[in-house]
């Protein structure tokens, strides 16, 4: 990655939607954690991503913002193969506090499950993708 005119981890550690598109081809958004260089897509047997990733991994991933009262428009777009690895409660746990916040008394309950059940039995996954190609572009404009 080229040296962005903006903090690309501070961009992305905001509870932004990411755009994940597989071979399909087919896009969806979905939360995810930014943390190690990679993010992080929690997923599971009740979402098709999962076998999607399963049946070829590889991935197109944008986090875009576009706010046309400031003129504050930032992309990033990330490539590569995403990997299927065994779900963590604590990043399950950062990544959720991110969207919903910090107390989890106030999360919808399928939020909380997620924490709290066995993942195994649940097959609640992570999909890691550790970008083999980044971009980062700051197209903002004056108002």
């Amino acid at each position: 990655m080229r040296n962005p005119d903006f903090d690309v981890d501070a961009f992305l550690a905001q509870p932004l939607t990411a755009r994940v598109a597989t071979n399909g081809p087919t896009v969806r958004p979905t939360w995810y954690l930014w943390e190690e260089e990679a993010f992080w897509i929690l997923t599971g047997p009740w979402a098709r991503l999962l076998d999607r990733v399963r049946a070829d991994p590889v991935l197109a991933l944008t986090v875009d913002l576009c706010d046309p009262r400031t003129g504050l428009v930032r992309q990033v777009i990330a490539r590569g193969r995403a990997e299927v690895l065994p779900f963590d409660v604590e990043r399950g746990r950062r990544k959720l506090g991110r969207y919903l916040g910090p107390d989890e008394a106030n999360w919808d309950d399928r939020f909380r499950r997620y924490l709290h059940d066995d993942p195994a039995e649940r097959g609640t996954v992570w999909l890691c993708l550790r970008p083999s190609r980044l971009t980062a572009t700051d197209l903002s404009y004056q108002v």
